[in-house]
């Protein structure tokens, strides 16, 4: 059996994870390292742990797991303990008629099936789950970590730190301040864990209030006290490079460390207010952007014309929307599909949010006059084949931006406009020429982020006419259609979404549009023209992920306008 097992570089090439030439790649690199392939291509950030899960199941033809949504009897929680589950990556699912049954991270860990073995005084039968169900998994079942930020803050004594004044004024924290590094490093790791893309601390007037943004919304959490404020904005700015003494000034840094056994990088600004310095911290987790095209929300039908887009040997490719709509994550997607041996990419970002493997990243320094436009002009000196520009701000990045595009290199940029079609106006109000505009472009992509419902609690609902109105849909319409929302459970927090989709609106140019942007036509024009041209509208988008089963119709209104 063992001889016939088929390879997991290959199962993941099959399922369209990875590319050959990111497979040879790791395959070079394993001849170095010795490295278990998989674990190669998750580190080089050519697909997830997810993904690797998926083949490593399909390998050994075994069941993927998520323990985490499984209901387990209180026998099989108690017949290993915490520290074993933790310490072995396995997690105990079912146990009877001297069977237990566990699902295992690396299926090669033949020790810890012998361990357990003779730890229950079971057979062992297994199946696999990814170490991030796993920790989900933990967290249900067993509680958080011995040390949370709940029981934390219980340690803190008026001996354990200096109190800060009414004015706000920060104490310095030193190294050996360890309660206050280690409760700083659990608010962090506690985001985390809740899937988080920022943290907000926020000083009020009597009170230190602690905010967590996930999936769009901000939801508080246990606060520390407020005498604790001044020493932990301290810890924070000095684990980002940042001056404790300038406190009126809006300050930002940055800071790397390791939560959960991840690499994680938090861009850190600082912002004076009337009770002290409110700071917020974006949390940049490189597995976030480990995501395929088709992840993103993207069907069948516009998967393809995406990729036939980016696909062109130059062109300048537009993603709009505002800030929050995931069009980072949408333009570094389309890098890693493109990043290639034989493919030069080089980007300007304002900052450099997450470092990508095979990709030269350039990062804006206004300060020294290191621009956007400069940067993008001494990259034409570089023979690039793909160019990403962060963001098409002003005159002079987005001419020169359209040169670029029109000497034969692929340009990716984005664009604050509320819609596709407003991009080709928007572009011509920034003086650059209406024949340029017309000749360079070759598609604009809108796009939002809708929450999706929790697959956890998923319920049957029914849609009011009001509701089916207000996008464009009348009861005939939706005749044997099954509408679903969430109920609520401790997997979203009861709140009945987790996670987020994207939503898109694709306008790919063609001769008539051309023609309408070189004459400056109105954008309603431009957008019912595309619209005769194959794009559907992001309102379209989000009632089709509506009738498939993802969402609600008032979270796909909540972020596009209703029809009237």
């Amino acid at each position: 059996m063992a001889r016939s097992r088929r390879f997991i570089g290959k199962i993941l090439l099959n399922k369209g994870y990875v590319t050959p030439d990111q497979l040879n790649e790791a395959l070079e690199k394993q001849k170095e390292t010795g490295q278990r392939i998989g674990e190669l291509l998750n580190e080089l950030g050519y697909c997830t742990e997810r993904n690797v899960s998926e083949g490593l199941a399909e390998q050994f033809g075994v069941e993927l797991v998520n323990p985490a949504a499984m209901d387990i009897p209180e026998v099989a929680l108690q017949s290993i303990t915490k520290s074993t589950i933790k310490e072995l990556l396995v997690f105990p699912l079912d146990r009877s008629e001297g069977i237990l049954k566990v699902a295992m991270v690396d299926p090669l860990n033949l020790f810890a099936i012998d361990n357990l073995r003779f730890a229950t005084s079971c057979d062992i039968q297994w199946v696999l789950c990814s170490k991030e169900s796993l920790e989900t998994a933990i967290h249900k079942h067993y509680g958080l970590e011995e040390e949370t930020v709940d029981n934390m803050l219980q340690e803190f004594t008026e001996s354990d730190i200096v109190y800060t004044d009414d004015e706000g004024e920060d104490s310095e924290v030193e190294e050996t301040d360890a309660p206050i590094i280690r409760l700083v490093q659990l608010i962090v790791a506690e985001a985390l864990k809740q899937r988080a893309s920022d943290i907000h601390i926020e000083p009020m007037e009597n009170r230190l209030r602690i905010r967590y943004r996930i999936d769009g919304d901000c939801y508080e959490v246990e606060s520390p006290p407020k005498r604790l404020q001044g020493s932990i904005i301290s810890r924070l700015k000095i684990m980002a490079d940042i001056d404790i003494a300038e406190k009126r000034k809006p300050t930002d840094g940055r800071i790397k460390m390791k939560v959960l056994g991840r690499d994680i990088d938090l861009r850190v600004s600082c912002l004076p207010a009337s009770h002290g310095e409110s700071v917020v911290m974006r949390i940049l987790d490189k597995q976030s952007i480990l995501l395929g095209i088709q992840d993103l929300g993207f069907m069948d039908d516009d998967y393809a014309r995406f990729r036939s887009i980016i696909k062109r040997p130059n062109g300048l490719f537009l993603v709009t929307g505002p800030t929050g709509s995931g069009k980072t994550t949408t333009l570094y997607a389309a890098l890693n599909e493109l990043n290639r041996p034989d493919t030069k990419i080089i980007t300007a970002e304002n900052p450099v949010e997450y470092n990508l493997a095979g990709i030269n990243q350039a990062e804006v320094k206004e300060a020294v006059g290191y621009t956007f436009a400069r940067i993008l002009r001494a990259m034409l000196r570089q023979a690039p084949n793909v160019i990403l520009v962060g963001e098409i701000r002003d005159k002079e990045t987005a001419e020169t931006a359209v040169q670029a595009a029109l000497t034969g290199h692929l340009v990716f940029s984005t664009l604050h406009t509320n819609d596709a079609a407003s991009a080709l106006p928007r572009l011509i109000d920034m003086k650059v020429a209406p024949f340029l505009v017309s000749s360079s472009i070759q598609a604009v992509m809108a796009q939002r982020l809708i929450r999706t419902i929790c697959k956890n609690c998923k319920v049957p609902t029914q849609v009011t006419d009001t509701e089916l109105a207000m996008v464009g849909m009348k009861r005939s319409d939706v005749e044997g259609v099954q509408f679903y929302t969430g109920a609520g459970c401790p997997e979203c927090r009861d709140i009945g979404f987790r996670g987020r989709l994207a939503i898109f609106e694709m306008l790919e140019m063609n001769l008539a549009m051309r023609d309408m942007a070189f004459r400056q036509a109105p954008v309603h024009h431009i957008r019912e023209e595309a619209i005769r041209n194959g794009m559907r509208s992001l309102q379209s988008d989000g009632v089709r992920k509506v009738l498939m089963g993802f969402a609600t119709i008032p979270e796909v209104l909540a972020v596009t306008a209703s029809k009237h």
